[in-house]
């Protein structure tokens, strides 16, 4: 970096695909082992109320670039990302245009899945290191990592696993229908899939579960009074939820481990990379997820449902040094995806565009008081709208009656019994509907204006 150009930090941002905020080891997690991502938490903060803005890909990876969140657009399912567009406008307020545009060298590899009018290049990233997102990826950011930086860089590595887990259920239904599997170009996605299903060398069946594969999760039957709008819609998950055995629920649990551990070798060869190459004490590092897996809570796997599993995600913000080392702040509520933009704009002293609903995480990562930090925080799905408070969970759905969820996270963390009927709840329940109504309103949400309760 040349004498005159300012001492602006770089920022890595590494993401993956489909991991909820249980999948580290350094959260207790037991039954698997990610010393890359343990290493980013343990130098920096772990946010444990992380939530997505939507629990599915292209919603969320919208709300990444774009610091909205995709309601604004019209946007509630990957579906939609094909058809509506971005406008210009929100374009040009992209996080690749502001870095660029602030003298950042900018690049961005591996997964995109974003809205049709979006690409590395119309979000204003100079480079595109690769479109894989598996091993040639974490290739393409080790060199980018050795080069000599003449401007602090901006680098987006958004990894595919553990995403690849999808498929086990999709597969199951479809060779029990009888049918052609679907997706047949996600060959290498099924051969990291039967990897991770492998039961290790050596070892009996019988051991293998007695010792070995986790357990069934607590949560993992149907939650008493479930709203018909909580569960997924889909074919291959309701089969699934009916059909599969605990063995193999068992096993799902058992790759869904392999295939993150997969991952974070893959991330522990970037940072090895960016530690190489004498950069770390100047390079912000924030690690998230675009949304979480359901992992066997309530018979279900995947995700775009709004249960913590599939709608809480790991958010770390660390900066050697400068950010509270190994602290896990469990007291503010933060959304990974909208506060992205504003936290990294603010450690790269570049300011926000007006009306993004996001705040920046620095403070708190710092270990400094923040006064009027958020009460709540809100979640969109194609069909619904939820609103996550200090202790409850509101959830509220264009279809079925009952059409509302109310949890009481602190009583009931697995979220098993819906408190939406009953009557004494009716005032937590009423305040939670105006809560949301005033966001929906506020923020101009096209969709949720519809059947969110006025």
């Amino acid at each position: 970096m040349s004498p005159e150009t300012p001492q602006r930090p770089n920022i890595l941002y590494v993401m993956t695909d489909q991991q909820n905020w249980r999948m580290m080891s350094c959260t207790g997690n037991p039954y698997l082992k990610t010393p890359a991502m343990d290493s980013i938490a343990a130098s920096g903060v772990r946010f444990d109320g992380a939530y997505s803005a939507n629990a599915v890909c292209v919603p969320a990876r919208i709300a990444m670039m774009t610091g909205h969140y995709p309601g604004r657009f019209g946007v509630g399912l990957n579906g939609h990302g094909a058809t509506n567009p971005i406008p210009e406008s929100d374009l040009r307020n992209c996080l690749g245009w502001l870095f660029s545009e602030a003298g950042y060298e900018t690049a961005f590899g591996g997964k995109t899945h974003w809205a049709c009018n979006m690409s590395v290049e119309s979000i204003g990233f100079g480079e595109k290191l690769t479109a894989d997102s598996y091993d040639d990826l974490a290739d393409r950011a080790v060199e980018f990592l050795e080069r000599d930086h003449q401007q602090p860089f901006l680098l987006v590595t958004s990894f595919h696993n553990p995403h690849d887990i999808c498929l086990m259920a999709i597969d199951a239904y479809t060779r029990a229908m009888g049918e052609e599997l679907r997706y047949p170009q996600m060959a290498r996605a099924r051969e990291n899939l039967a990897a991770a299903l492998e039961i290790p060398e050596g070892m009996s069946r019988e051991e293998f579960f007695e010792k070995h594969c986790p357990p069934l999760p607590e949560n993992y039957e149907v939650t008493a009074g479930e709203a018909p709008g909580a569960a997924p819609g889909s074919d291959f998950r309701l089969w699934a939820r009916e059909n599969l055995s605990d063995e193999d629920w068992r096993l799902h649990r058992w790759a869904y481990c392999r295939l993150t551990e997969s991952v974070d070798r893959q991330i522990g060869r970037v940072l090895e990379a960016l530690r190489a190459a004498g950069l770390e004490e100047d390079t912000v590092i924030v690690f998230s997820s675009d949304h979480g897996d359901l992992d066997a809570a309530h018979r279900l796997e995947h995700k775009d449902v709004f249960y913590e599993e599939s709608s809480r995600v790991p958010f770390v913000v660390s900066r050697k040094g400068t950010t509270d080392a190994g602290r896990v702040d469990e007291n503010h509520l933060v959304s990974a995806n909208i506060d992205l933009l504003p936290t990294l704009c603010d450690y790269a002293g570049i300011p926000v565009p007006e009306g993004m609903p996001g705040r920046s995480v620095r403070e708190l990562a710092e270990g400094r008081d923040v006064a009027d930090w958020r009460d709540y925080v809100t979640v969109e799905r194609g069909s619904g709208r939820m609103i996550r408070g200090e202790r409850y969970k509101y959830c509220v759905y264009d279809n079925g009656d009952p059409c509302e969820d109310l949890f009481d996270l602190r009583e009931d963390p697995g979220e098993m019994k819906n408190l939406a009927g009953d009557a004494e709840y009716a005032e937590v329940l009423a305040e939670h509907r105006r809560q949301l109504r005033a966001w929906v309103d506020s923020y101009g949400d096209r969709i949720g204006q519809a059947y969110v309760p006025a």
